[in-house]
């Protein structure tokens, strides 16, 4: 049977955009090695400004013209205006540097309060206004960010990756290892693996 994927809301992408940043943040310890700080840190950023980037293009024009009387807007495209400044105050540091943590553990603190705003407010805010959209909003979402993506260095992100979740990073890339297998095999074999199957299943019967 071949694998067939629902494309995922916009609010859902968000969330799980929220998923990834938490549990990055919970790999940073005062005690990391300065490298694996460094790797950790440039994740983040990296991630937090795609999905920022993303929110903006996509997710809140379509807000904004459904509920053009919503101030929560105004408040979330402050909220990533600051989020930049600490990304560019942070990687003007080196992660040995005396102030470094303080500076790192006050984004996460902004991002924290960022995120439970969104969540709680502006995300069921959205699927009701934009029930109808939310899916196709959802595909714009997913192909911006592959282009986004490859703007951004990938090699350098998959090696930060690595470095935040090793243990995670082995299991995903294995995961996607064998789909991407899957997905590349002729049909024709995928159909003669089928026909098999159900041949087999004939005969027992």
């Amino acid at each position: 049977m071949d694998l067939q994927l629902s494309p995922l809301s916009v609010t859902t992408m968000i969330r799980m955009d929220h998923t990834h940043v938490m549990a990055a943040f919970h790999r940073y310890r005062r005690s990391t090695p300065w490298w694996r700080k460094h790797a950790i840190v440039e994740l983040i950023c990296t991630a937090l400004e795609i999905h920022a980037q993303l929110e903006e293009e996509i997710f809140y024009p379509a807000l904004r013209a459904a509920l053009p009387t919503d101030d929560t807007l105004a408040t979330s495209k402050s909220d990533h205006d600051k989020m930049r400044e600490d990304i560019a105050r942070l990687r003007a540091m080196r992660p040995n540097d005396a102030a470094y943590d303080a500076r790192f553990m006050h984004l996460m603190r902004e991002v924290i309060h960022h995120v439970a705003d969104e969540e709680t407010l502006l995300l069921p805010s959205a699927e009701r206004a934009l029930a109808s959209q939310l899916s196709q909003l959802g595909q714009r979402m997913s192909t911006r960010r592959l282009q986004l993506v490859a703007q951004r260095r990938p090699a350098a992100i998959a090696v930060n990756t690595v470095a935040t979740f090793p243990a995670a990073s082995f299991a995903m890339v294995s995961l996607g290892a064998f789909f991407l297998a899957h997905c590349l095999r002729p049909a024709s074999t995928r159909r003669s693996r089928r026909f098999v199957y159900r041949r087999t299943r004939e005969d027992r019967g």
